[in-house]
């Protein structure tokens, strides 16, 4: 008999419901959506959806469900996107066969059904086909969805496994057009801190199409409605009042109380949870417990076949199991022909209750029946629950091919992180497997260059398996885990004379630790190339001679860069090895421009990328883009750098490659910030910031948001950000150039902006006794003009007059070895000489209009406006008002617009004092809720804010553009109206009661 638990009345939901309509109005317009629907387990997910599939469905959408499997955790990547697109095709046939016309070979890969997957272009490990595959996907369900609205729905994220979050993240991003509403859940109370949905769902929180809904527990009389449902009437106030407290509002928990209490009184609940959700399973015939039992330790879902091969029945007395199961609602027959609880909780719960020995046992016959019949399951799924089941069957001999081949199936679907999780349970296994299992292993066809054994030596495989293991950790974006592996690796070489083996381990290790921000990687590096001395040339050679060029463009941008790159572009192209040559073809490219040969590093570099995008070269494009972009943004080519950065970002999203996003955006966020986008600017920083994986790009992110706060004048935010530039990374030991003087640049101006000028020197100092190369000029040269900067702005202080010839000196010394190839580093070259000068007192008008007519040549309106600024200030030296007038009135409008407080502050200060007009911001107007002034006149007030500073008669006359004789009358003024006997009072007491301005510090 059929027991009714489940109330045909849909209880609630009302908002929730609405939003769902919503969504599926916009798709129906056109406009993909998405939503997140989360709550605890058993509150009601699954129902919620299931009611508005029916109603989705009956305004004539075509829908389709996929569920997460836990086993995906162990390497079953895409199965829920898999089960869609099967369900989709049952329902349309030769119309989605059509549709991926053209491209159904690789689109197998998801879709069986369309054929065989074609064969992978190139090496089977390259990340090529992943992004292919994934924007065939997307183009897909656009096609499928011109004509019809398609509903479609993933359960249960909370197991999904990385692949899959990575294709939903892909699709929610690039799905343009096409009437397609992507409907997904998840347990929320399962997510903890570490778990890896949590950053998935906040990178889902920006994007406007995407919604989040989170279902809340039933009320009292929600409850009421649910058990009325259930019962067919109203339930009494007593067992109201029992099943709301025992379940506390949760849906199924109510369903279960209500089935007890209908059976066996109130005295029939359980305290335990367990407990509760066994009773039902308890009350079914022997043979139908059994039945369930092994069901669930077949997984979320389990075929007819393939439970039949275990349960060893009859076929009659099976189907009576079932179908006893099935009414009691606890399994639910799915029309692929599979079978799954009605309520994860209920499986979770009988796979707990069995005997470690039950466990073993049952695993060990789902693995045999598949072996034996391996069409029971869908051929992509195959490799994956069979290492599954002998892995839980404790059986290594089994087991440990098994996994090797899941983890090889995993690499072709390009599923990195589930094949790295699968290697590491391969090396879990490894010491426990007979010798022979090991010797006859096949990890891999092919490993970037590493010389994979041909042979039956356990070692030289177990060296394999860890050299495909570093690759999968490098693409899976998991730098710690590869480097635990490398270091396995390079001890197990110390037992073994193979040193083009321990070369390759060595490369891929300097290659780590320069991203992870643990040194240069150059000792790494010089092993690799002394391993490699006195043998004939290989693909090894080729690799190592590649990351020695990098590391000189990083590192060392010199002649004798230039030379390793360009033999080791000769050297790829002789052993035919196309990733080694288009990676040193970028590094010659970017050497080129370093040394000043900018137009043929360009062409270099372009004809690298367009390469890589018609032939999908992941492996490069993971430099290709972010260096084209970085150089040209270094040349002062800030709009040509945006348009790289826009197609780099659109790849990277489809290649599913977080950390070379953050290169992208942050790279962005320098070409936004010189053209004077500021917001724009931020926003790419803050998704830098979000997307970064290592501790290079979240410094560097940090970085460019402080460089922002800096410039917008909020000192707190700066040393917030230099803070955690600091914490990711070390600031000058260790790091390039590009790394150490941007942060030098920044920790300079925060010094400077504070008054801490002898900190400004002291920072300077240190990062050019370091002797680092000099880097690119994008790098350079804003450090020095910082450091130039903060001479120049400390000019006539008391506290910096020791030392500052020697510091203008060393700066003025360090800037003449830096290279001027481009207009935009020849106008960083006046502008630290023009600081320099006005630093020593000798600035002239000629200086800064240099300066001005360079910067003229490139979009950099914020530099623009900082020197026109300067430029003005000298002309009201020599007299020249009316063009200091205007040069004041533009760089004050470019301070407004960009927010550029401290530039903005100075520009009026300056008008003020010249009592010059600006069109904005007004020149002298007294602002409301301005302290007490206790009759001191503007002007006045201008010299006790210099007199406050520490300035002399002589230098607030220099500033004020007055006679030494005015300002002396002045400060006699001050001294009587505030009633105080010397300079030292009249300074504290301006400070104390706020009449002065904090604009003119005193350096300390």
């Amino acid at each position: 008999m059929q027991t009714k638990t489940v109330s045909p009345v849909f209880v609630g939901r009302a908002p929730e419901r609405t939003a769902l309509a919503e969504g599926l109005a916009e798709a129906t317009d056109g406009r993909p959506q998405a939503v997140l629907i989360g709550g605890e387990a058993g509150v009601g997910k699954t129902r919620l959806v299931e009611e508005f599939l029916r109603q989705a469905g009956d305004a004539g959408a075509v829908t389709a469900v996929g569920a997460c499997v836990e086993v995906g955790a162990d390497g079953l990547p895409f199965a829920p996107v898999s089960t869609v697109l099967r369900a989709l095709h049952r329902q349309l046939g030769e119309e989605l066969t059509q549709a991926a016309a053209g491209f159904g070979g690789e689109l197998a890969r998801l879709l069986p059904e369309l054929g065989e997957p074609s064969a992978a272009v190139r090496a089977a490990r390259d990340v090529e086909v992943r992004g292919r595959l994934f924007e065939l996907t997307g183009r897909l369900l656009e096609t499928l969805a011109q004509e019809r609205v398609l509903a479609l729905v993933i359960e249960d994220l909370h197991w999904s496994d990385t692949s899959t979050r990575e294709l939903l993240s892909y699709l929610f991003r690039s799905l343009q057009g096409g009437r397609v509403m992507i409907v997904t859940t998840y347990r929320s109370d399962d997510i903890h801190r570490r778990h890896p949905l949590r950053p998935f769902l906040a990178e889902l929180d920006r994007l406007r199409t995407v919604q989040r809904l989170e279902l809340p527990r039933f009320t009292r009389e929600e409850v009421r409605s649910q058990l009325a449902g259930i019962r067919g009437s109203r339930p009494p106030e007593d067992l109201l009042d029992q099943v709301y407290r025992r379940s506390d509002g949760n849906a199924f928990f109510v369903e279960e109380l209500a089935s007890i209490s209908d059976g066996c009184g109130s005295g029939g609940i359980s305290d335990s949870i367990r407990d509760l959700l066994l009773v039902r399973v308890e009350a079914l015939p022997e043979t139908a417990q059994s039945v369930v039992r092994v069901a669930a330790k077949g997984g979320s879902k389990v075929e007819y076949g393939l439970l039949r091969a275990v349960a060893g029945l009859g076929e009659d007395e099976l189907i009576a199991s079932l179908r006893a199961a099935v009414g009691a609602s606890i399994l639910r027959a799915a029309e692929d022909g599979t079978y799954r609880f009605r309520h994860a909780l209920v499986r979770e719960a009988v796979d707990d209750d069995l005997l470690p020995g039950e466990r073993s046992r049952l695993s060990r016959q789902y693995a045999q029946a598949l072996e034996a019949e391996p069409a029971l399951v869908p051929a992509g799924e195959r490799a994956a629950r069979l290492a599954t089941f002998w892995y839980h069957a404790h059986d290594p001999a089994k087991a440990l091919p098994a996994v090797v081949r899941a983890a090889t199936g995993a690499r072709c679907q390009h599923a990195y992180a589930e094949q790295l999780q699968l290697l590491e349970r391969a090396l879990e296994l490894w010491d426990d497997a007979p010798a022979e299992v090991k010797r006859s292993l096949e990890v891999a066809e092919d490993a970037e260059s590493y010389p994979l054994c041909d042979c039956g030596d356990e070692a030289l495989s177990f060296l394999d398996m860890l050299a495909e293991m570093t690759l999968a950790a490098r693409y899976a974006g998991e730098p710690e885990r590869g480097l635990s592996v490398i270091n396995r690796a390079l001890r197990s070489l110390e037992r073994l004379d193979h040193p083009l083996r321990a070369a390759w381990f060595w490369a891929e290790k300097s290659r780590l630790m320069r991203n992870l921000g643990r040194g240069t990687g150059w000792e790494e590096l010089g092993t690799a190339q002394e391993l490699l001395r006195g043998f004939d040339p290989s693909p090894v050679h080729a690799r190592v001679l590649t990351e020695a060029a990098l590391w000189g463009a990083v590192f060392d941008p010199g002649p004798g860069s230039l030379a390793i790159a360009r033999r080791a572009v000769e050297l790829a192209r002789e052993v035919g090895d196309e990733n080694a040559e288009l990676n040193a073809l970028l590094s010659r490219g970017g050497l080129l421009i370093e040394t000043g040969r900018g137009e043929s590093g360009v062409a270099d570099m372009r004809g690298v990328l367009e390469r890589v995008v018609h032939s999908d070269l992941v492996g490069v494009f993971t430099r290709s883009h972010i260096n084209l972009q970085s150089l040209l943004q270094s040349m002062g080519r800030s709009e040509e750098s945006l348009e790289v950065a826009e197609e780099g970002i659109e790849l990277a999203y489809r290649y599913g490659l977080a950390d070379t996003q953050s290169w992208l955006h942050g790279n962005r966020s320098d070409a936004l910030f010189s053209l004077g986008r500021w917001a724009e600017a931020e926003e790419a920083a803050l998704s830098a910031r979000r997307s970064g994986q290592m501790p290079v790009t979240r410094t560097l992110a940090a970085q460019r948001l402080a460089r922002l706060a800096l410039a917008h004048g909020d000192l707190a935010a700066a040393e917030t950000e230099i803070a955690a530039m600091r914490e990711h990374h070390r600031p000058y030991h260790g790091a390039a150039a590009q790394y150490a003087h941007a942060a030098a640049e920044h920790q300079i101006a925060l010094a400077a902006h504070q008054g801490r000028i002898l900190d400004a020197r002291r920072l300077f100092a240190d990062v050019a006794a370091v002797g680092l190369g000099t880097g690119s000029g994008s790098y350079t040269w804003p450090m020095l003009a910082a450091a130039a900067e903060a001479e120049s702005a400390a000019r006539g202080v008391p506290a910096a007059a020791p030392g500052q010839p020697e510091a203008v000196a060393a700066i003025r010394a360090y800037a003449s070895g830096i290279r001027r190839d481009y207009p935009v580093w020849v106008g960083y070259a006046a502008l630290v000489e023009a600081e320099l000068r006005r630093a020593e007192g000798t600035s002239r008008a000629a200086d800064w209009a240099a300066a001005v007519a360079a910067f003229e040549e490139v979009c950099r309106p914020f530099e623009l406006a900082r020197m026109r600024t300067r430029w003005a200030e000298a002309l009201l030296a020599e007299g020249e008002r009316e063009r200091a007038g205007d040069l004041l009135v533009q760089a004050h409008a470019v301070a407004v617009r960009l927010g550029a407080g401290p530039l903005r502050a100075e520009t009026e200060r300056l008008a003020r004092r010249a009592r010059l007009p600006l069109t904005a911001g007004g020149a002298g107007a007294a602002g409301p809720g301005e302290p007490e002034t206790f009759g001191l006149t503007r002007r006045e007030r201008d010299v006790l804010t210099l007199v406050a500073a520490g300035r002399s008669n002589r230098q607030i006359a220099e500033e004020l553009f007055i006679s030494p004789k005015t300002a002396s009358v002045h400060v006699s003024n001050i001294l009587a109206k505030l009633e105080v006997a010397g300079r030292g009072e009249a300074a504290a007491l301006a400070h104390r009661l706020g009449i002065v301005s904090t604009e003119v510090a005193t350096p300390t």
